[in-house]
């Protein structure tokens, strides 16, 4: 899951190499938390929070495999 939510975050921003991603899971769900550059929040929230939810949504649909509930914080 971390591979594919930095591919994603990585391919929006405008600099790639300051994104990181965390990854804290318990037995009913995972955390999901992006941190970006500050310049690049505006492209990974989006406007009225659209990427971000799709983000969360594909985070979802994958958590919803492995039978979790996922959520993401997204951090300068």
């Amino acid at each position: 899951m971390e591979a594919l939510v930095k591919h994603l975050v990585q391919a929006l921003v405008d600099y790639p190499e300051a994104v990181e991603v965390r990854i804290k899971e318990s037995d009913t769900a995972v955390n999901v938390t992006v941190q970006v550059a500050g310049e690049d929040m505006g492209k990974i929230i989006g406007k009225q929070g659209r990427i971000a939810n799709a983000l969360r949504t594909v985070l979802k649909a994958v958590g919803a495999r492995m039978h979790k509930k996922v959520y993401v914080e997204i951090v300068e």
